[in-house]
């Protein structure tokens, strides 16, 4: 049995995903040595040293959500203590959180901050599967089968976008969204759901009016005014684009070597998070542009594909949930680096620094891997 259950693992999956970590625990040295020592006067290897640990700790995650049978989160009791054990934490960092890049989103444990809502992402998706995958046969009820999961993805949204962390929070709505689609929900009830949406923000406008110096404060807008004429503003607001600019376009085809980057030293202000990127095309040119989106590329299209092929509704639905979460986070993030939309502090999946982050989508991937795992079994030695 267990060498039929080891076979049946998919082994260029598991490859791809330890290779890019690697590749990024690899770029965040290079990235981070210079703005360690001059802005943060640490070490220069000390966010590679971190962010090893960090790996170190998600591959052990990663074992064990791989070998964990995903059915077994559809446990009623793990969806409720999950669930309202994230909203309650969640809540409390409006009170007592951290303040980072202006968003109380953080809370420190053992010299490490972490940000809970980033296990959020990983929380809707099972709880959104487990429900649409229970309601199948009234999906298409508007009251029993559409409305209860929105109203815990609408909530959680709304208390991460509290922080304020607008960049999260609509990560996790696509993702609720993606999930939606993949239901087996009619188009006439989707469209019902539009609609109801569409009054829920007119009736939230008030809002958005009374808290709008919170909302919309000058870092905010800053981020459009950058975005829309990033040269105009190369001094201010567009600083980070127009970097981002230079670095792209000065590393061509071949790049100018592994840690020749020039932008790294003290003009992109965070190379070893939301600009990494640059740093790599700097670096490796359009041969490491290409590694990393032809891994992440990877990585979503067998999800995709692993969802096509699971019969089981729950596994199906959240195989898509992960997919379309790299698939949003990574594109966000290179749309920001390129200057194709505003920049909103989304990291790399796999690649950046940080390790609440590398954590959630190493659990992530080993759920995701372990879905195939049942697929491949099934249809190998159960047909």
């Amino acid at each position: 049995m267990w060498k039929k259950i080891l076979k049946s693992y998919d082994y260029s999956l598991i490859a791809v995903f330890i290779l890019l970590c690697l590749f990024g625990l690899t770029m965040v040295y290079s990235a981070s040595s210079v703005v360690a020592v001059q802005k943060y006067e640490v070490a220069s290897d000390y966010f590679y040293n971190r962010q090893k640990i960090f790996l170190i700790i998600s591959m052990v995650f990663f074992i064990a959500a791989a070998a964990f049978p995903y059915k077994a989160y559809r446990n009623s009791k793990f969806l409720f203590i999950s669930l309202f054990g994230i909203l309650a934490v969640l809540i409390l960092l409006l009170f007592f959180g951290k303040t980072t890049n202006n968003a109380q989103s953080w809370f420190s444990l053992g010299g490490l901050s972490i940000q809970p809502a980033e296990f959020a992402k990983l929380v809707i998706i099972i709880y959104m599967s487990a429900v649409y995958a229970k309601k199948q046969k009234y999906i298409n009820s508007f009251n029993k089968g559409v409305i209860p999961p929105i109203v815990f993805l609408v909530l959680i949204c709304m208390v991460i976008a509290a922080q304020p962390d607008f960049g999260t929070a609509f990560i996790i709505f696509l993702i609720g969204c993606t999930i939606i689609v993949s239901s087996g929900m009619k188009f006439k009830s989707m469209w019902k759901l539009i609609v109801l949406g569409l009054m829920i923000a007119v009736l939230l406008s008030p809002m958005l009016i009374w808290k709008k110096d919170r909302i919309f404060t000058e870092e905010k807008i800053s981020r459009f005014t950058g975005y829309l004429d990033p040269f105009e503003h190369r001094e201010g607001h567009g600083y980070q684009v127009v970097n981002s600019y230079l670095a792209i376009g000065s590393g061509g085809v071949t790049g100018s070597g592994l840690g020749q980057s020039v932008q790294k030293l003290g003009y992109l202000p965070e190379p070893h998070t939301d600009f990494i990127m640059a740093v790599i095309a700097e670096e490796l040119g359009v041969f490491g542009v290409i590694f990393v989106i032809g891994g992440l590329s990877f990585i979503v299209l067998k999800g995709i594909y692993t969802a096509i092929k699971c019969k089981d509704p729950f596994g199906s639905m959240m195989a898509v949930g992960i997919s379309s979460m790299i698939a949003i986070q990574s594109g966000i993030n290179l749309g920001g680096v390129c200057g194709l939309i505003p920049i909103t502090g989304v990291t790399l999946p796999f690649i950046s620094y940080g390790g609440t982050s590398l954590m959630l989508l190493s659990i992530s991937m080993g759920i995701l891997v372990n879905i195939s795992m049942f697929n491949r079994f099934e249809s190998f030695y159960k047909e």
